[in-house]
């Protein structure tokens, strides 16, 4: 089990101490942000009145006032983003730094990014970002996790916007030793053969191999995963009642949905749609206690569900 850190015992540390050092800055920014919502009222209501003047269209006038007071807001929001970044840098940095790893808002995704594409872990999208790196060593195994969105642009008409299609958790987990294969386990459903009259199908190519579909030892999780592997005897090791188990305790935890994991190489690469997590960075002073709980429990959670699933118990 992971060692909490203590929220309390953080907020009595130089954290705390450096948040009251923040608090300028976040009058500052709730200012800013004020101002450009009035800027953005006044606005809504000058287009709005010159639309009626020149035009006499009450709904045009409606429309478009909405759309530059919305835009208004949009941008008053975004004006609070470079201090919250900062201050959720500040808070989950300090509760990296207990656990002895390391965080950062920025992430580059690596290889196991490239994976997780290579093996359809991922639906399509046209436009990505990440955000919110922890990486170090739990216990005696490296560990990884960072927040993924993904999104598809969609058209109506004349008009373009953007739907999210998945937004959570990658997470790599280092094993003691390389496996002699590759497996990936899903929800059942995701490859039906023949139109879905037939199930599952039996063999697919992903990342330049071939997989075949493995029958899952226990019966109770044949119809909510399905298991495809290149090593049936691995497969059948490495997915046992117990991990299955565990995939779904990580599902619950966070009210996640699609789990998938996939063991290629030396490594454990899980991924889970979450949803936001770890935004501990707020403008109200008096949050920060409770941003940095639910920031130690969603962390902590997580984490500890990822690592149980390393290896099988003997």
């Amino acid at each position: 089990m992971i060692v909490r850190p203590d929220p309390d015992a953080l907020m009595a540390s130089e954290l705390g101490q450096w948040l009251s050092g923040k608090q300028g800055d976040r009058v500052a920014a709730k200012a800013r942000a004020s101002k450009i919502q009035k800027w953005g009222i006044i606005a809504a209501c000058a287009v709005a009145a010159l639309i009626v003047l020149f035009s006499g269209d009450i709904g045009a006038a409606a429309q478009f006032g909405f759309f530059v007071g919305a835009g208004g807001f949009g941008i008053a929001e975004w004006s609070k983003r470079g201090v919250t970044r900062t201050i959720k840098g500040g808070i989950n940095g300090a509760i990296a730094r207990a656990l002895n790893m390391t965080f950062t808002v920025e992430v580059t995704p690596g290889a196991e990014y490239t994976l997780a594409r290579e093996f359809d872990m991922l639906p399509s999208f046209d436009r990505e970002s990440f955000e919110d790196l922890w990486c170090g060593k739990l216990g005696t195994q490296q560990f990884q996790l960072y927040q993924a969105k993904l999104e598809e642009k969609r058209s109506s008409g004349k008009s373009t916007h953007y739907v999210t299609v998945f937004n959570g958790s990658l997470i790599t987990v280092d094993f003691a030793r390389r496996f002699h294969g590759v497996t990936l386990i899903e929800r059942a459903g995701r490859r039906r053969s023949f139109f879905g009259l037939l199930g599952d199908k039996d063999e697919i190519t992903l990342g330049g191999m071939a997989l075949s579909r493995i029958d899952l030892v226990d019966p109770r999780f044949q119809d909510l995963f399905a298991v495809w592997s290149n090593d049936q005897v691995e497969a059948r090791y490495l997915v046992h009642p117990e991990y299955v188990e565990r995939l779904l305790a990580i599902e619950a935890a966070f009210a996640g949905e699609k789990i998938r994991a996939l063991f290629h190489g030396g490594q454990m690469l899980i991924i889970v749609e979450t949803g936001d997590l770890f935004e501990s960075g707020g403008l109200e002073s008096d949050k920060d206690r409770m941003l940095l709980e639910q920031t130690i429990d969603q962390f902590g959670t997580l984490a500890e569900l990822a690592v149980q699933l390393n290896e099988r118990p003997r």
